[in-house]
């Protein structure tokens, strides 16, 4: 089959595509021939040699992709051969073919094509296990979600509006905040030109938001802290901003503010297979019912991944990037 591989840790010109070996389903895993995958930060993180894969995950870059099931491993009892699916892998998306565990793959929502189904895994997996699970955003209270046009913002703010949450979000230019806004953000805040911690008090008469979904960390922590209300939780998902911050841990102890962060990638197939239970019984019918919907700001052909990670980088897109295979 073909496949983007990582030549050597570097820039976006050292992906290329080569010939490698057709991956066989094991136990409870199905193969898939993949239609198109999702591109995503880890991916950048894994060219540049900062984040390995997991052990006995594939080498090959790409944690998403949506296609047809073509071969079945022992013990598969949900999907059949000719089954359209998407699913979460711990790498291997670059690719013609990807094996998955059957826990981790879900049918490609009524309505959607391949394309945008292989947007939806690891943004949408993230989003509930970090915003609804570690984080207990409850209908009624607030999120302040910062990177809003990325991925993982637009399904984050999608999702917290439609379970009846106020959303909050920042981006980084005025066509990115109008995006947010119509997206379902109460206020898009372009971090660039305004102070969130500010606009957050103000927008709530100085109570602070319930809940901080944060992708850059840094110095943004404290200052993510300040903008918490009592009892808040901050979710750390990245460390765009660095991976090092000073923090007043009197903030902290006097609104009893709980902070976590969580990586996905390396959790085990039943960690990951329970988020994809929820996401079937919560999310999928939103999806089909056309009230929470897969935003793909452009794709690319899998001979062009260097091109896609280009566009990742310059942060220019709103929503996802996808590699057409």
């Amino acid at each position: 089959m073909r496949a983007v591989e990582i030549s050597q840790p570097g820039g976006p010109e050292v992906l290329r595509l080569v010939e490698r070996p057709l991956p066989v389903a094991g136990t409870r895993e199905v193969l898939i021939e993949v239609a198109a995958a999702g591109v995503n930060r880890p991916d950048v993180l894994q060219r540049k040699g900062a984040y390995s894969p997991p052990p006995g995950a594939s080498d090959i870059p790409g944690l998403e992709i949506a296609g047809v099931v073509v071969a079945l491993g022992a013990g598969v009892t949900t999907f059949a051969a000719g089954d359209e699916v998407c699913a979460l892998v711990a790498g291997g998306g670059y690719a013609e073919y990807c094996a998955a565990p059957e826990q981790q793959c879900l049918p490609v929502p009524r309505g959607l094509t391949l394309v945008q189904a292989a947007s939806l895994p690891e943004t949408f997996f993230t989003v509930w296990s970090n915003v609804f699970e570690r984080g207990r955003l409850a209908p009624g209270e607030s999120i302040l979600i910062q990177g809003g046009s990325s991925g993982i913002g637009v399904a984050a703010i999608q999702l917290a509006k439609v379970f009846g949450s106020r959303v909050f979000a920042t981006a980084g230019s005025a066509e990115k905040c109008a995006a947010c806004e119509r997206l379902g953000a109460e206020r898009a805040i372009n971090y660039r030109t305004q102070d969130f911690v500010q606009v957050a008090k103000s927008a709530t008469d100085g109570r602070g938001v319930d809940v901080v979904l944060d992708m850059v960390g840094g110095d943004y922590v404290q200052r993510e802290i300040d903008a918490l209300a009592e009892e808040g939780r901050l979710l750390l998902i990245a460390t765009m901003g660095g991976t090092m911050a000073e923090v007043n841990l009197r903030s902290i102890m006097g609104r009893r503010v709980t902070i976590t962060g969580s990586h996905l990638r390396p959790r085990s197939v039943g960690f990951k297979g329970a988020i994809a239970a929820a996401l079937r019984e919560r999310v999928w019918p939103l999806l089909e019912a056309g009230s929470v919907k897969p935003i793909v700001h452009a794709t690319f052909p899998i001979d062009q991944a260097s091109e896609a990670h280009r566009a990742l980088e310059r942060s220019e897109h709103i929503g996802k990037l996808v590699l057409v295979v």
